[in-house]
């Protein structure tokens, strides 16, 4: 049950980091005295708005929401000249609206909707005949102004520029390293704990029953799961809504299990000892009963709140983080050759469902991209030129949870229109980890000191996360991060096993010590075969 668990899980985690560029700005309406600030939706090529507060132009706020303004009939020049009118919403176009706002004298046209706020279009003709700043604001939140802060009210529009390089970035790298590096820490670890009790055995299906391990060593079985990867994709696409709850529970067992178990090696590792009993014939450990307890209650408590965007983010990437570790350390490559097929064929998996699907879709938006950020995610369904904010609070859309998600802190309207959110996919770390425990181990296969092979994949690994950013920054859109993340580690490994000249080894893996004849422990000295490129670290 576990295995399947895994298994199925695995297939879901490769998602792509995105962004959403929003176009999202802010309204302040005072009088003097009392001020409140809410979310608008503008549209930054139509109307530009002043990027700070100081530099926004102050208008008193006139209130014609008894007309939809579709002509200017009944309405005098004279109340609204040289001020901000506020509209309905409906029964003609954004672009009628304004014209005939300007006509009048108007210098701000404000539409409350108590629809979905989408940003504001038109026909490209149209845009040149507009002067004056157009947005959409909730209607709620203009009632509330009204009984806030009464009459006089004055506006300021503005739209501070957000930062392209926000400290989310940072954050997520770290967490991106870390995990990778302790996750391959941890697969060798457990290799040399094998080899020194003389547990390695011949390598098989059911080599690594006994110690939980599920190892990769066939291409026949990579193909078979990379292909089962496209369909489970393809179905979360279809049947999102059916499929997401199911991934959840999924989610939640698969990290009370990768907690326990990150927990439990913790515990053993700092000799914290535990008080086992027996209760007919079954026998139980204190620790881990307490340890089970613990983890289960994490689970479930993150699945109650999961949708508490401002701070449950936390406890989901530390989830993750145990997730994944458990992952690089359960899930093992048998060689070389076994990593250049899983990771390239990942690779095109990666860029065909970000990249080339988009051709496909109705809407234009790749199946990678939608299936990670949800169907919600209008942001991104219009390739960030257009976003919707719904216009009353609406009960939170589920979203898988195999993703790392830090909040944006240069985000300015986080707290007004929705908190946005930088995210990388469980793939873009699993995926290049497991070449990295698989180097990890070859490391202790030929007892290097300096783990040459770990160090240098991890290096790899960190210019690709890096390289990933900086693309990111540079075009102002989501990365399949496998495509930079591959080539590197790769590379990487090849490069290092052939300056070595160990490379028909390394190639081989695990598969080259079948034709021993022997069982005796592996390496009892780092190596049982000098021939095996000798320590040259």
């Amino acid at each position: 049950m576990e295995r399947a668990v895994k298994t199925i899980t695995l297939l879901v985690v490769f998602v792509a980091s995105q962004q959403i560029n929003c176009q999202e700005a802010i309204l302040q309406i005072s009088n003097g005295i009392k001020d409140r600030e809410y979310c608008i939706v503008y549209n930054h090529s139509w109307t530009p708005l002043a990027q700070t507060l100081d530099a926004a132009i102050q208008f008193p706020l006139v209130n014609l929401m008894s007309t939809m303004l579709c002509n200017g009939s009944g309405v005098s020049p004279d109340v609204v000249r040289g001020k901000a009118v506020v509209v309905m919403r409906g029964y003609c176009n954004f672009s009628q609206k304004a014209l005939i706002a300007q006509s009048l004298g108007a210098t701000t046209l404000l539409i409350a909707s108590n629809t979905t706020l989408i940003t504001p279009s038109t026909n490209e003709s149209e845009y040149a005949k507009v002067h004056i700043p157009l947005a959409l604001m909730r209607l709620r939140d203009l009632l509330e102004a009204q009984q806030v802060i009464g009459e006089g009210m004055k506006v300021k529009l503005y739209a501070p520029a957000p930062s392209k390089i926000d400290p989310s970035i940072a954050v997520i790298l770290l967490i991106a390293i870390v995990t990778v590096a302790l996750g391959g820490y941890w697969s060798g670890a457990c290799e040399r704990d094998r080899l020194s009790k003389g547990s390695m055995m011949e390598v098989g299906e059911d080599s690594k029953a006994d110690s939980g391990e599920l190892s990769l060593y066939s291409p026949l079985k990579v193909v078979f799961f990379v292909a089962m990867m496209c369909g489970m994709l393809v179905l979360m696409y279809f049947f999102y809504n059916v499929l997401v709850y199911i991934i959840i529970a999924i989610f939640c067992l698969a990290c009370a299990s990768a907690l326990f178990s990150c927990l439990d090696a913790v515990m053993e590792k700092i000799g914290c000892g535990t008080v086992s009993f027996s209760i007919r014939n079954w026998n139980f450990s204190l620790r881990s009963l307490l340890l089970a307890a613990v983890c289960i209650s994490i689970a479930v408590f993150w699945a109650v709140n999961r949708n508490e965007d401002r701070w449950i983010w936390i406890l989901q990437d530390l989830l993750g983080v145990a997730f994944c570790l458990n992952f690089m350390k359960t899930i093992s490559l048998s060689n070389f050759k076994i990593c250049v097929i899983l990771l390239s064929l990942l690779l095109v998996y990666d860029v065909f469902f970000v990249f080339i699907t988009p051709f496909f879709t109705k809407n234009g938006v790749s199946i990678m991209v939608q299936v990670a950020l949800g169907p919600d995610a209008s942001g991104e369904k219009t390739q960030g030129n257009m976003v919707a904010i719904p216009a009353e609070p609406q009960a939170p859309s589920e979203k898988l949870p195999v993703v790392m998600r830090v909040p944006r802190f240069s985000a300015w309207a986080q707290n007004l229109c929705g908190m946005q959110f930088s995210i990388l996919g469980y793939g873009d770390i699993i995926v290049p980890g497991l070449l990295v425990a698989y180097c990890s181990r070859f490391d202790v296969w030929i007892n290097s000191t300096k783990k040459i092979y770990f160090v240098s994949c991890c290096i790899a690994y960190l210019l690709g996360m890096i390289l990933t950013f900086v693309v990111m920054l540079l075009s102002g859109m989501g990365q399949p991060a496998l495509l930079y993340l591959v080539p590197f580690t790769l590379i990487t490994s090849a490069v290092v096993a052939g300056c070595r000249g160990e490379m028909k080894h390394f190639w081989a893996g695990t598969n080259v010590y079948e034709v021993l004849d022997s069982r005796e422990p592996l390496l009892p000295e780092g190596r049982t075969n000098c021939s095996v490129g000798g320590e040259r670290c």
